[in-house]
């Protein structure tokens, strides 16, 4: 198992390798999972090689043995190694279960900072509601501070997911899920959508940067800048898109993500008539000037 994590210590998506005490807990139960199932792997691949050896042909020593039916020490051996293996995965599974519970938030002595996520076709929209400002395709948090996540879907289906911090979620139209994380330590990290949506799916990844408290209030400063995010821009953001680079707005019309939920503001539109089969709206078929 040490090998494993060193050899998947240095890939930016790597679960072992974790960034935030979510991430951490979720990483050992893994590992201790696999420890305990590697009780039943090891004994029997050993004892297959034991038993393929030892009753060999030209073994003289091993005895044939026809009318051999029953054991009750073999049989106490091999049905209690899975019994203790299951309850042990059981416990820690449920121990595990509650603990890092999506909804709990995370013991710390900062306030949380609240985050509204909205997965669009095929981008990713966050909403940050006490700075009134809102990005696209990046995710800029504070080291440190736990992150309360709330999270919807402006049309399918999709998953967030930041592996190194922990935690996959799906976001669902008309519905919000809740999900709490935290990065300990300053960094950029990999986040990604989980779940097939369409054309645009394999895009639909954003850089995560955990940065300084003062790094994070300059962010939100510059991003003052920006565009507003009012109706007529978030229609046009909801149209299908593929590989967006990232952008921020200053602004953020109020009630948009409550709206959002509420189904008061329409779907993002699908692929517009007359262009290519399976090409997204805003993206110009092969040929088009």
């Amino acid at each position: 198992m040490t090998a494993l994590a060193l050899a998947l210590s240095g890939c930016q998506m790597s679960l072992l390798n974790a960034k935030g005490p979510v991430g951490a807990d979720e990483a050992n139960i893994l590992v201790v999972a696999s420890i305990i199932m590697l009780a039943i792997i090891l004994p029997t691949m050993v004892v297959t090689l034991v038993f393929a050896w030892w009753f060999r042909a030209s073994n003289t020593k091993a005895h044939y043995r026809p009318d051999w039916a029953f054991s009750g020490k073999i049989e106490l051996v091999v049905w209690s190694v899975p019994f203790l293996t299951i309850v042990f995965l059981g416990g820690i599974a449920w121990i595990g279960a509650h603990r890092l519970d999506p909804a709990v938030p995370l013991e710390s002595d900062k306030t949380p900072l609240r985050v509204q996520v909205v997965s669009l076709d095929w981008k990713w929209l966050f909403l940050y509601p006490e700075q009134q400002v809102a990005s696209v395709n990046e995710l800029v948090v504070p080291a440190g501070t736990p992150v309360q996540f709330i999270l919807t879907s402006s049309s399918v289906w999709n998953s967030f997911f930041v592996p190194r911090l922990g935690s996959m979620i799906y976001t669902m139209r008309g519905m919000t899920s809740q999900l709490n994380l935290m990065a300990d330590q300053e960094g950029t990290l990999h986040g990604l959508s989980t779940h097939f949506s369409g054309d645009g799916f394999s895009d639909m990844h954003f850089p995560v940067r955990a940065v300084s408290d003062g790094a994070f209030t300059a962010w939100v400063q510059g991003a003052k800048g920006s565009p507003v995010l009012d109706m007529a821009s978030y229609t046009e953001l909801a149209r299908q898109s593929i590989a967006d680079a990232p952008r921020t707005f200053g602004s953020v019309e109020p009630d948009l993500f409550r709206r959002i939920v509420d189904q008061t503001i329409p779907k993002g539109p699908g692929p517009t008539q007359g262009a290519e089969s399976g090409a997204p709206a805003s993206v110009k078929p092969k040929g088009g000037s």
